[in-house]
Formats: structure tokens, C-alpha cells, sequence
């Protein structure tokens, strides 16, 4: 336990495994680093190939009486962890700031979003329901029911520590499940800090199990390749998601995965600029523009293309850049790799022809910063319109017909999130019909909502997390044929 870090919140440290903290089989930790200092915040137990084991031993001792605790009773645990999360909010963004680096406005947000997803699925464990019918030859009645998938392994990101670890384990404790939880190695801290509020709210021991690990690929074979585990959920990168999925694939492991992205925000010529600049500083700079659902490629058609950049860079250059912790809208990147590749990507824009319109440059300052910046004029073919920033810029693109804007937002192997902005109601829904993507923002900035089906279409992942179809992820029907 780490008892300095934040005031008013005692941090573990350890792996979380059969309702004990634990050190590492081995003894070996490692470093959790602050992204606007650079300097090591907490050194965390760094879970082994036998710890993933040990996990998947303590999910099994509890699974057959968690699935067997009343929905009710399941949901009660869930909704008193909301309200534990909300008791301590301001001490969970603390948290997260120091290991993530984003502004304190977004952490506190996040925690927020991350409770409701606890509340929601509160209110969802009792809803599980079936149906039964009569067979259309009247020979028997159809009864099927919905059970719990059985273990369920949690893979996170480190862009939203809380709500992305919340999101995966309330529905599958809501639905009676089991669940291992692998945050990612920048950001252990705000799951392990969950993870005891869930335990302090009543989930039994083994229910949930957290494995901090720096040996991600081993320990996630570990627990995939073992035939008690029936369920992956991952959000993460589409690289690393296609190589979990050929691991799930040779033992039929159920997948949820919220893969990258690459979202078009679509700006047409009758849009209401005020709220089409809102609303794409809202889409772009959520979490820095660290989230997959970051609007990557804004394409405005002519007539507005040069008011609505200018409005844009005034808005981004606007900013206040600083440590999170401190009165500011924007935080550091996370590590230096991702600052690295954002600058790479602008500079590979500039060198073809785009104009910096406002940012373009790192701070000089210590930690992982970099300027809010607007690109104007960038060639189709840029690096940047390809791949995902995660970082905070924002490529403006012209374009004069609707077909166009629809043949160039869907130019992408990806498909999470896109963005439309228009006072034409039946246009603005023509086009989000035409976007291959899971989820359209319509006149709005944010998608994301805990009551929603969140996910994407192509390489951007397969199910969906929120809403009831979430919960239904971590369940399996199962058919009674019955006659009375």
C-alpha cells in the first residue's frame, strides 16, 4: 500500500488475487511514472505467469457461487461501489492525474463516467430476462434462458484507467461472472484503487482478481489458453487486438473488442459554426485527444471551411497547457513514445504542404507535452489522416460534395466513431446512414454514455460495451425445448 501518494486514499500496490494484495510470485516490481514530471510516482508488484494462474484459480473458486448470488444481491454490491466512487472522487481524479497526466477536469469527468457505468449496471443485474415462446409447429414451446459466459478476462487501456476497467467489469458482474483484470502497465493505480472500493462495497473474494503486469503478452496466453476462461474483453490497439483474438480463436473464446480508431468529424456548409466548433473541441480534445473516439480527420465543406478553421485554431490556441494537477485544459501525453509520434505525425503533414495554424511545436518544459495544434491544406495522402494522432491536433480537410465527404470519412480500415454537423436534420441523417461506423455523433461532440452500445464496425472491434446489449456480452442462451 502506498499511503502518501494522494491524501485521503491509501493506493495498493499489489496484485489483487482471491480478495488478498499480494507481491508478485517472483518479488518484482515496477515503475509507474508521472507524464508532466518524468519521475517514478509508485513501484507496483509485476505480476508473473504463475500470479495469472493464481488468478484464474481464484475465479473458478468463486464462479459457481457468484453466478448462483441473486441478481438483486449482485446489484446492490455494484451500486454501492457507485456511490464509494463518488464519495471519493476528487481524490480517484488525484490519482489519475499523477499517473495519466490529464488535466484534472477530464479526471474528475472520467470518474464520474466510470461510476455510472457501476450504477448502470446496478440497475441492469435484475433485467437479465429470457423469453419462451411456442415452436411454429406447436409441438413443443421454446424457453430460453440467458447464464453467465463463465471467466472473463479484462484487458485495458491506459487513456481512461477507470471508466474502461468499470465498463468491462459491471456488466460482467452484473450478469454473474467472474473476471481477471489486466490494466495497463502507465496506469495500474486508478484499477487497483477501484478494485478496492469494490471489495470494501461486498463482492466476495475471487470475484474480481487485478494483475498489474509488465509481461503483458505472457500473462495474457497464460489466461487465455486455459480452459476455464470463456470470455476476452480488450480495448486497445487493432495490432494487439488481432493477435488476441488468433490466441482466443484456438480455444473459441467469446470476444469483445473496442479496437482503434480514426473518426471523421464532418462539418457541412449550413452547419451552425458555433456549434460545429464546439463540438469538434469537445470530439478532438476529450482526454487531450488521447481516446479512440477522438475526432483523428475534420473535413469542412468550402463555403465554411476557412471560418470554421480559423474559429478552430482561435479555440485550440486558446488553451492552457500545464501539469494536470494545476488550473489547465490540456495535460501532458503519456509517455515519450506517444510524444514522439505525434510530432512525427505533424511534422510529415508540414513537409507536405500543410499550414500550422495554430501549435505545432513541443513546449520547452519538462514531461510529455505537447501545443494544441490546427492543420490547414494537409495532402490526402499524409500519414496523418491515417493513422491515429492520439494526441492534440487536428487535420482540417476541404471538400465541396456530400458523396465526397462520405467517400473520404469512410476512407479507412476503421470504423468506431464519426461525427456530423448540419441544421439539416434529414441530410445530417442521410449521411450518418452512409458512415461505416458504429457510432455517429450528430450535431454532438460526445457519444460515449454508459446506457449506450459503445463499439465500432471493420478494424475498430467486434460487440458492444454499455447499454443492456453490454451486460448480454457476458452471457450465453441457452435453449429448453419444453411441452406442457
Amino acid at each position: 500500500m502506498l499511503d502518501d501518494l494522494v491524501a485521503g486514499l491509501t493506493v495498493p500496490t499489489d496484485l489483487f488475487i482471491g480478495g488478498r494484495w499480494r507481491d508478485a510470485e517472483d518479488g518484482g516490481r515496477f515503475d509507474v511514472i508521472d507524464p508532466a514530471t518524468t519521475r517514478t510516482i509508485a513501484q507496483v508488484a509485476n505480476g508473473t505467469v504463475a500470479d495469472a494462474r493464481a488468478c484464474v484459480d481464484a475465479a473458478e473458486k468463486a464462479a459457481t457461487g457468484w453466478a448462483a448470488t441473486p441478481p438483486r444481491q449482485r446489484g446492490e454490491i455494484l451500486r454501492r461501489a457507485f456511490e464509494l466512487m463518488i464519495e471519493r472522487e476528487d481524490v480517484l481524479a488525484e490519482l489519475m492525474v499523477r499517473e495519466n497526466g490529464k488535466a484534472r477536469r477530464d479526471a474528475l469527468g472520467e470518474i464520474r463516467y466510470a461510476a455510472e457505468f457501476f450504477r448502470w449496471f446496478a440497475e441492469e443485474a435484475v433485467r437479465l430476462t429470457g423469453e419462451v415462446r411456442t415452436a411454429p409447429s406447436g409441438a413443443n414451446q421454446i424457453m430460453v434462458i440467458r447464464q453467465p459466459i463463465g471467466i472473463a478476462l479484462l484487458i485495458t487501456p491506459w487513456n481512461f484507467p477507470a471508466a474502461m476497467a468499470t465498463r468491462k467489469i459491471g456488466p460482467a458482474l452484473a450478469a454473474g461472472c467472474t473476471v481477471i483484470l489486466k490494466p495497463a502497465s502507465e496506469t495500474p493505480l486508478s484499477a487497483l484503487a477501484v478494485a478496492a472500493i469494490l471489495a470494501e462495497a461486498g463482492v466476495p473474494d475471487g470475484v474480481v482478481n487485478v494483475l498489474p503486469s509488465r509481461r503483458s503478452g505472457a500473462v495474457a496466453e497464460t489466461v487465455l489458453t486455459d480452459p476455464r476462461v470463456r470470455k476476452l474483453s480488450f480495448t486497445g490497439s487493432t495490432e494487439v487486438g488481432r493477435g488476441l483474438l488468433k490466441l482466443a480463436a484456438d480455444r473459441v473464446i467469446s470476444c469483445s473488442m473496442e479496437l482503434g480508431g480514426n473518426a471523421p468529424l464532418v462539418v457541412l456548409d449550413d452547419a451552425d459554426l458555433d456549434v460545429a466548433v464546439e463540438g469538434a473541441l469537445l470530439a478532438k480534445m476529450r482526454n487531450g485527444g488521447e481516446a479512440c473516439t477522438a475526432a483523428n480527420r475534420m473535413y469542412v465543406q468550402r463555403p465554411v471551411a476557412e471560418e470554421f478553421t480559423r474559429r478552430l485554431a482561435e479555440q485550440m490556441g486558446a488553451l492552457t497547457v500545464g501539469p494536470g494537477l494545476e488550473d489547465v485544459a490540456v495535460g501532458p501525453l503519456v509517455n515519450q513514445s506517444s510524444l514522439d509520434k505525434v510530432a512525427e505525425l505533424v511534422e510529415d503533414a508540414v513537409a507536405q504542404g500543410a499550414h500550422v495554424a495554430t501549435g505545432g511545436s513541443r513546449p520547452d518544459r519538462e514531461g510529455y507535452f505537447y501545443a494544441p495544434t490546427v492543420l490547414s491544406g494537409v495532402a490526402p495522402d499524409s500519414r496523418i489522416l491515417s493513422e491515429e494522432i492520439f494526441g492534440p491536433v487536428a487535420p482540417v480537410v476541404v471538400f465541396d460534395t456530400d458523396e465526397e465527404a462520405v467517400e473520404l470519412a469512410n476512407r479507412t480500415e476503421y470504423g468506431l466513431v464519426s461525427y456530423v454537423f448540419t441544421r439539416d436534420l434529414a441530410r445530417g441523417l442521410r449521411m450518418s446512414e452512409a458512415l461505416e461506423s458504429g457510432m455517429v455523433g450528430l450535431n454532438r461532440g460526445v457519444v460515449s454514455d454508459p446506457a449506450a452500445p459503445f463499439g465500432g464496425v471493420k478494424q475498430s472491434g467486434l460487440g458492444r460495451e454499455g447499454g443492456h446489449e453490454g451486460m448480454l456480452e457476458y452471457t450465453e442462451s441457452k435453449y429448453v425445448a419444453v411441452q406442457w
